[in-house]
């Protein structure tokens, strides 16, 4: 056999050693595709059930807040006016609390995940305070408080201040409503914050840090337009209280 011929072999197994290689790699490769199309196709599934459910709750959990809100602005029966047929009434508004801060713990035990059952939680908490439940409003508020639903979180810090002030726990109540006046939420704007500060302060004897606060929003608070704002209006009307009718007549 010449040299040339046994060049041509060698090339010819060469070729075939490739393309069985080559076939080997393909198929390897192939399961590999195939798998990672049914792990993705698995993980859509997934994420789909997975939304479906999670609207399937959070429906759930609406129904069930806004039957406990109907029941939280249900009329009073002392109102002394007659209720409206199919409306059912309480006595007072503590017993109307009583039996909607059941209701809220339900939507909340059951619901805790969805945006209504956090916002339950907040209403255990404020029916808690209609009952004259400190304790366990604190309790409550103090999971909303904590919550990472920055605006949630906002009004139970809002709610506890009002409850440390009522328990004689000034100083907690005045770290938050300086927290507030920091903070950006919509849900208690930092104006009204530095206000209710102003209040307390007031409550407390000091008129001059009182003064402060309200003196600054006067000039800081403005709406979209440039105007004074809701905020300045109010404070000016604390500064420069109207006198009551009557008031400095000589007699």
């Amino acid at each position: 056999m010449d040299n040339a011929t046994k060049r041509q072999l060698k090339k010819q197994d060469q070729f075939v050693a490739l393309t069985e290689a080559g076939v080997h790699w393909t198929e390897e490769h192939r399961q590999k595709a195939i798998i990672g199309a049914v792990i993705a196709v698995v993980a859509i599934i997934a994420i789909v059930a997975g939304y479906s459910f999670y609207q399937s709750r959070s429906s759930a959990a609406s129904t069930a807040f806004g039957q406990a809100m109907e029941v939280y602005q249900a009329p009073l029966s002392a109102s002394g006016e007659p209720p409206a047929p199919g409306v059912k009434t309480y006595p007072d508004a503590k017993s109307r609390a009583a039996a909607a801060n059941a209701l809220f713990q339900q939507v909340a035990s059951q619901y805790g995940l969805t945006t209504s059952g956090r916002l339950a939680q907040y209403f255990v908490g404020l029916t808690y305070v209609d009952q004259g439940q400190t304790g366990p409003a604190q309790q409550a508020l103090e999971k909303v408080a904590s919550s990472w639903d920055s605006g949630l979180s906002a009004l139970g810090k809002d709610a506890l201040a009002d409850i440390y002030q009522q328990t004689g726990q000034d100083a907690k109540a005045i770290d938050i409503y300086n927290e507030l006046s920091k903070g950006k939420s919509s849900t208690v704007p930092a104006d009204l914050a530095q206000l209710q500060l102003a209040e307390l302060y007031q409550a407390q004897g000091k008129t001059d840090q009182a003064r402060q606060i309200l003196a600054l929003l006067k000039d800081k608070s403005k709406d979209s337009t440039g105007k004074p704002g809701a905020a300045a209006e109010i404070a000016t009307q604390k500064l420069n209280p109207t006198p009551a009718a009557g008031a400095g007549i000589p007699r």
